[in-house]
């Protein structure tokens, strides 16, 4: 597309993140994570958001390259140590209820070559940094969203098939066209599709089934789901009553499960970029809700640094059931980040659960969140396991069955 016509379509993408994606409020603190490379989204974010009437727009920049040359080459304290003032900073603009963006635009591989303790090291103060916001977000008493940036480097990744300059452009079209970008009403067209995934949520909290029993190539899973547990959609309400969308893209329905009621084998369907690595071809087996054995054809020393993390790692903090006849997963596209896959496939989460996914769970304590069968954890990765002969069967608590997913989409029903 012409420069300008790219301005137009960038205009309209910052407005929908700043207007639907965090509903920024009069009067409130917002908070920006973007690469540098990102520099002409956040300057329409950061405009966007004070139209809207923020109160302070505080932008944390990042890069990838500098990142890496710190990871392999600064010394160890350096690498797994948070700052006093990066602590404080995070606490201040927690006490605000600071929304918060993140423009999600790295290479998929881009610590390829860092060594695992390393990395290691880095996912740990990365955790301690995050934590304050991580447990805000999970009880949603912030409003956050995740959005899609092209680089060149994620570009090529997703496009190598393209010229290089062709690839940024490509990757752009398809950001454009998963957000709704090119439909003349931007915001209205996501309420639509919010409105359709909720009422789908909705069917399923109504139910209350006991468990989900998730069979395909590899995979014969049966996840115990907890009493009251809550299935959102997407879309989510913070607890002072402000509408956003954590994803954009989304095309889940989500819900938290028993963590220790998950038995059988999984076998994963689209690579999962985490810590800067590609992991591959995932095969994890269950027993009372943990993980007893793991294996990955590729980034399987990845795989079982994250397992160790702490002991919640090992057990599941989310199942979201995503149709494969979705748009991304029409597509055909691989895209290398979490963000637009688990849109193209069902998917689990190692790692915390999310309090809202149980009825009053926002104001319990963690140790009622774990009586009542939530996970918690340090991390919360997603990884696909959907595909086009994925059968999911609800079990209600008399062992009936009722069938939700027939050959990867949603079973029709008389």
């Amino acid at each position: 597309m012409e420069p300008q016509e790219f301005q137009h379509y960038l205009g309209k993408y910052a407005q929908l993140i700043v207007e639907f994606g965090i509903n920024v409020q009069p009067g409130q603190t917002v908070v920006l994570q973007a690469r540098v490379n990102q520099y002409p989204l956040a300057r329409l974010i950061v405009k966007e958001a004070y139209a809207k009437g923020a109160s302070e727009v505080v932008v944390n920049w990042e890069d990838d390259f500098i990142q890496k040359e710190t990871l392999l080459h600064a010394d160890e304290k350096v690498i797994g140590e948070v700052p006093e003032d990066v602590m404080l900073q995070g606490k201040r603009l927690l006490a605000k209820g600071a929304s918060r963006i993140n423009l999600v635009s790295s290479a998929p591989d881009a610590y390829a070559g860092v060594p695992q303790e390393r990395l290691a090291l880095f996912q740990q103060a990365t955790n301690k940094k995050l934590a304050g916001f991580r447990n805000a977000a999970q009880a949603n008493k912030v409003c956050w969203n995740l959005s899609g940036a092209a680089s060149p480097e994620w570009a090529a990744k997703v496009f190598p098939e393209l010229p290089a300059a062709e690839q940024v452009p490509a990757l752009w079209d398809e950001i454009f066209k998963t957000t709704r970008i090119y439909t003349p009403d931007s915001i209205a067209a996501w309420r639509h599709h919010r409105d359709i995934l909720v009422a789908k949520a909705q069917e399923l909290n109504a139910e209350q089934f006991n468990a989900l029993h998730f069979t395909a190539e590899g995979t014969d899973l049966v996840v115990g789901l907890p009493k009251n547990h809550f299935w959102d959609a997407a879309s989510s309400t913070s607890v002072s009553g402000v509408n956003f969308m954590a994803n954009m893209p989304t095309e889940e329905v989500f819900t938290a499960p028993d963590a220790q009621r998950v038995d059988g084998i999984v076998k994963s369907t689209k690579p999962l970029s985490y810590l800067g690595t590609i992991i591959e071809g995932i095969t994890l087996t269950f027993k009372d809700g943990a993980v007893v054995a793991g294996h990955a054809e590729k980034g399987d020393e990845v795989l079982q640094s994250l397992l160790q993390v702490d002991e919640g790692s090992r057990r599941l903090g989310e199942v979201a059931l995503v149709p494969d006849e979705s748009p991304i997963s029409q597509s055909n596209i691989t895209f290398y980040t979490t963000l637009f896959d688990e849109n193209a496939s069902n998917h689990l989460a190692l790692g915390a659960a999310y309090a809202f996914n149980l009825q009053g769970g926002e104001k319990m304590k963690e140790e009622e969140l774990i009586a009542a069968g939530l996970n918690r954890s340090q991390v919360h990765v997603d990884f696909m396991i959907g595909s086009p002969n994925t059968n999911i069967d609800g079990v209600r608590a008399d062992g009936t069955r009722v069938p939700l997913f027939r050959n990867g989409n949603w079973a029709v029903t008389e």
